[in-house]
Formats: structure tokens, sequence, C-alpha cells
């Protein structure tokens, strides 16, 4: 596959060798939404060849402004193999496993986290995503993980940084405490993409919009341009890791 011209941008840029241990590296994205979907085709167009995408909603027309799956034909469909139809259309010969379903207390079991190189938490719900953290950093996999991306406008203030190193998001911050309060901490350090700006909605409360929440406590704005490099920093943070290790 190394050969294939596809990737000759890549072979350029990175070496045979970086680029062949990029290509054998399994990674699982978790939540195929503004973030998650932008990830994951950018993991696919550098060369990640091996990739499990996790996420029980079906595309909501609501999602066409930010969601790179998200079009007008494809509202109703299942986003996970909207993605991957469209990420084998980019790469035939990756191996790509599309599951419908939410990671949550139900279902955690059904996820062997030790058969992936990287675990991407993309997921919105602050529970399931903090039982993600958790067993994650239990597992062998790295796991990098998106905080807040919703009431962003500013891309200048999207960095990344430890998880207890974030400043000024309160999804992080709402994370921690929970983590405090039950008494249970990640076992290991992990890098986060995450924003300190905090923009408020100036439009009208919106309490159902069809969307599918899966236990958000709030529907906020978005844009597409912040949600998107939020998910590109995540890929760039699985390739840049390939690329310094040994």
């Amino acid at each position: 596959m190394i050969s294939d011209p596809r990737f000759n941008r890549l072979r350029l840029l990175l070496g045979d060798d970086v680029l062949s241990r990029v290509m054998a590296k399994r990674v699982i994205v978790f939540g195929i939404g503004g973030v998650g979907s932008w990830c994951a085709e950018s993991l696919v167009r550098s060369g990640i060849s091996d990739i499990t995408l996790v996420d029980a909603d079906r595309v909501c027309v609501t999602n066409i402004n930010r969601q790179l799956l998200a079009t007008t034909s494809a509202v109703d469909g299942v986003k996970v193999d909207v993605m991957k139809r469209r990420l084998l259309d980019i790469n035939p010969r990756a191996r790509v496993t599309a599951l419908e379903r939410r990671y949550d207390e139900s279902t955690a079991n059904e996820f062997n986290l030790n058969d992936y190189d990287y675990v991407i938490d993309a997921i919105d719900s602050l529970s399931d995503k903090a039982l993600l953290i958790l067993n994650a950093c239990n597992s062998t996999a790295k796991l990098f993980a998106s905080m807040g991306a919703a009431l962003k406008t500013d891309t200048s203030r999207i960095s990344t940084a430890e998880f207890w190193k974030v400043q000024g998001c309160p999804l992080a911050a709402s994370l921690r405490r929970r983590f405090k309060k039950n008494k249970t901490l990640p076992s290991r350090k992990f890098q986060c993409v995450y924003s300190d700006e905090v923009f408020s909605n100036r439009g009208v409360t919106i309490d159902n919009d069809g969307a599918m929440t899966y236990g958000k406590v709030a529907i906020n704005g978005t844009l597409c341009h912040t949600t998107a490099i939020f998910g590109l920093k995540l890929a760039e943070l699985v390739i840049n890791d390939v690329l310094k290790a040994k």
C-alpha cells in the first residue's frame, strides 16, 4: 500500500519508514460528529489504514453546518456507515469498521481497547466521556481527547495540553470535578485539544432541534471551522506521535 500514488506526498514528507509505521497503526474513534468526522478523515488521508468508527447516531439536518459527513442526501443515514463509505472512497484498501453503538456502561465491555494503538475521544456526553477516559487510560492504547468544541469562534485559541493543565474549558473542568467527586482519577496523563474561549449563544434557545443528544445537558451553537480544527488537531497528535517515536 505504501507505493499507492494516493500517498506520494506523504512519502515525500515523512519517508517510507515513518509512513509504513503510520499505516500499521490501529485507531478507534469514538464520536463521529463535528470533531470526530474531521479527525477520522484526516487520519485516513494521512495513511492510517485500520480505523474503527463508533457512534450510535444518524445524520440530522442540523449536523450539516459542521459535520464532514453531513449532507442533504445523507440525512437519516447511520453516521458510521456514511463515514465508512466516504473513507473507503478515499482509500479503498483501508480496513474501516463501523460500529453503530453508544459507548456507555452497558457497552464498554464490548470494546477491547488494548487492540488499538490510539483511542480518540470525541464524545459529547459527560458520563460516557468520563468512562471512556478512565478505561482508555487503563489500556495499552494512547488516548487523545477533545474537550468542548461548541461555543467557539476564534481558532487561534485552539491548543493542546495535558488534561490536568487544560485551562478555561468548562468541559474539562466538569470532568475533573466528576473524577475527584467519584474518587476515580485517570491512571495516567493524556493530551487534549481544547480552547479557552467561552462564547455565549446569541440566538433563541432550542430545546429540541431533532438531533439525538445522548445525555448532553444543553444544545450549543457551533461553527464548522472550529469543530473541524479540533478534529484535525486530534489527527495531528496521532501522526506526530508516530513521527517522533523511535
